[in-house]
């Protein structure tokens, strides 16, 4: 080193830096620190879900890398693994999760390219995406008189008529705290779920219609509902609802592969097309992102009244059909 005028001990020190760097700019390190971030706009659960990915498939074969130094066919081979297991849509979400984290490095000085990009075309297809199972709307008196007849737990059978009637997310109802109804003995009762349980961490405002007004005051009635903060609690009474009590419900019911909770959302989106409603007040009601902060701002502020006329519309088409078919 000396005859090349290269001082050894700068060269040691910069070897030492270089690992340093190379350390904590490893994939793992990296992607945690961008989860980290996403924690104010997405939710906590889903953060986890993110995290319990990488640590399951991606952080034990290229975590402990320099995330410059990963190219193509390194990450191919990670995800490869992956198909291998079956789970194709597993492979292809790890693929744009791990683009998400290159992409964060590449805007942090991190890295300079992002492999993921270099992979479009190279992972199995999934095939067509099988989603929430709806169920048609001409079988939604049947199921609903079936419903009122339904012998399990009171609040479940409420909780499944609710969800017909309102269309909020299933983690929104089951974790439902009555602080959040507003006005429910007067004209204009609404659910005013706060950001923090939210999908896309906005408030969320569900106007209250008769029918879904008559449930929560059902509800309001039943033993031990005072001793709880949620609609739905569980035996416990200090947490709420389990994630599959709903669709154990519907497989009692013998709606299994027929029909998913979730899938009531869908059914409503398509009827309310169909009924001629404005899709922006449609997609407001349904609480999915505006990507525009002034229309965003505006959705919420003036279409409360229009989705208000909306519910009371849709609650008496889907209560028609009940009554006609009770009477026969």
């Amino acid at each position: 080193m000396l005859t090349q005028d290269i001082d050894p001990n700068a060269a040691k020190k910069a070897v030492k830096r270089a690992a340093k760097v190379a350390s904590e700019n490893t994939f793992e390190a990296i992607a945690r620190e961008w989860i980290a971030n996403q924690r104010h706009r997405l939710a906590v659960r889903y953060c986890a879900l993110l995290l319990a990915r990488l640590e399951a498939d991606v952080f034990p074969h290229i975590g402990s890398r320099p995330i410059a130094e990963i190219d193509a066919p390194e990450l191919l081979d990670v995800l490869r693994r992956v198909e291998k297991r079956g789970v194709i849509e597993t492979a292809r979400r790890l693929r744009q999760i791990c683009g998400q984290v290159f992409r964060y490095a590449i805007a942090s000085s991190r890295a300079k390219h992002d492999p993921s990009a270099d992979l479009r075309g190279a992972l199995k297809s999934p095939g067509r995406p099988r989603g929430h199972k709806a169920m048609p709307l001409d079988e939604l008196a049947i199921f609903l008189k079936a419903l009122e007849a339904y012998d399990g737990d009171q609040r479940t059978r409420l909780a499944l008529r609710l969800m017909v009637l309102t269309f909020a997310r299933t983690t929104e109802l089951r974790a439902a705290r009555w602080s959040e109804i507003e006005n429910l003995d007067d004209n204009a009762p609404l659910w005013r779920i706060p950001a923090e349980r939210m999908k896309m961490k906005r408030e969320h405002i569900v106007p209250l219609a008769p029918q879904a007004v008559a449930v929560l005051r059902e509800l309001r009635a039943l033993p031990g509902s005072d001793a709880s903060p949620f609609l739905f609690p569980s035996a416990s009474r200090d947490r709420h609802m389990s994630n599959n009590t709903m669709l154990y419900a519907l497989y009692r019911m013998g709606y299994h592969s027929r029909a998913t909770v979730h899938g009531f959302r869908s059914m409503a989106s398509t009827a309310l097309n169909e009924m001629g409603f404005r899709p922006d007040v449609i997609e407001r009601q349904l609480a999915h992102q505006e990507q525009n902060a002034v229309r965003a701002a505006y959705n919420r502020a003036e279409y409360l009244n229009e989705r208000r006329a909306m519910m009371k519309r849709w609650q008496g088409r889907i209560s028609s059909p009940i009554s006609r078919t009770m009477e026969s």
